[in-house]
């Protein structure tokens, strides 16, 4: 059986803002598939992050302050549970489905060591996460198709149904089927890889796919920077 019809698992958070070096986790979700048929078991989180959350990060997922501090939980014990059911996915030789994996797993590890004095990395140990991003999959093995590449219209390419955009478990759930639907409509090209092998291979294709942005940035006259780094950023230093 291909990698992409057995068992996967995704990851997803809702947060404060786009910064993975100083925004907040208000929200995650693993979802665990044994199977394509199979039915989807999820585990939801929801942080009270201790700090306000934007106006703008509100309108996209819904997460109020009030709402968070009703019903959230302090970092530091969450932070702990996901860390934990990420390695265990990792120990059990589980492939882990993150779109835009370096926001996500970042904004994770920086949290560990906000609050556990810790990192992503020391979590897994041994066994590391073996990642699949829909967002690098689809770039490089549909390189050439026009338009934007979000969830929703990754989930329009491949057919998946998204309901509930901008919710942790819908999402992670949606980024999953979309994987599995990119195995299947590019299987001669990836059926014979395996996770790890795919994982190696999407490190070298999103460092390829940064810097091919950051020359149409320059060409543009943008300042914006693209990090070649996945599906992990290196913290950056300490300050002197």
């Amino acid at each position: 059986m291909c990698w992409f019809e057995g068992p996967l698992a995704a990851f997803d958070t809702e947060t404060t803002g786009v910064d993975v070096e100083h925004d907040r986790i208000v929200s995650a979700a693993l979802v665990v598939q044994s199977a394509a048929e199979a039915a989807p078991v999820v585990t939801r989180w929801l942080v009270d992050p201790g700090v306000p959350v934007p106006e703008g990060a509100v309108a996209i997922h819904g997460l109020t302050d009030a709402f968070l501090q009703r019903n959230g939980r302090w970092p530091a014990p969450v932070m702990e549970e996901v860390a934990r059911a990420l390695a265990g996915q990792a120990a059990r030789s589980i492939p882990l489905v993150v779109m835009n994996a370096p926001f996500d797993l970042t904004l994770l590890d920086r949290e560990l060591r906000r609050h556990r004095a810790s990192s992503l990395a020391a979590y897994l140990g041994a066994a590391p996460l073996c990642v699949m991003d829909p967002w690098v999959l689809d770039k490089h093995l549909d390189r050439y198709r026009k338009g934007r590449r979000t969830l929703t219209d990754l989930c329009a390419q491949y057919g998946v149904e998204l309901t509930g955009a901008h919710d942790a478990a819908s999402d992670a759930l949606a980024a999953l089927q979309v994987v599995r639907a990119v195995g299947r409509r590019f299987a001669a090209r990836l059926e014979r890889l395996s996770p790890a092998e795919l994982h190696a291979r999407q490190a070298v294709w999103h460092a390829a796919q940064a810097r091919g942005l950051q020359a149409w940035f320059a060409r543009n006259g943008t300042e914006e920077t693209c990090d070649p780094a996945w599906p992990l950023r290196p913290s950056l230093p300490a300050a002197a």
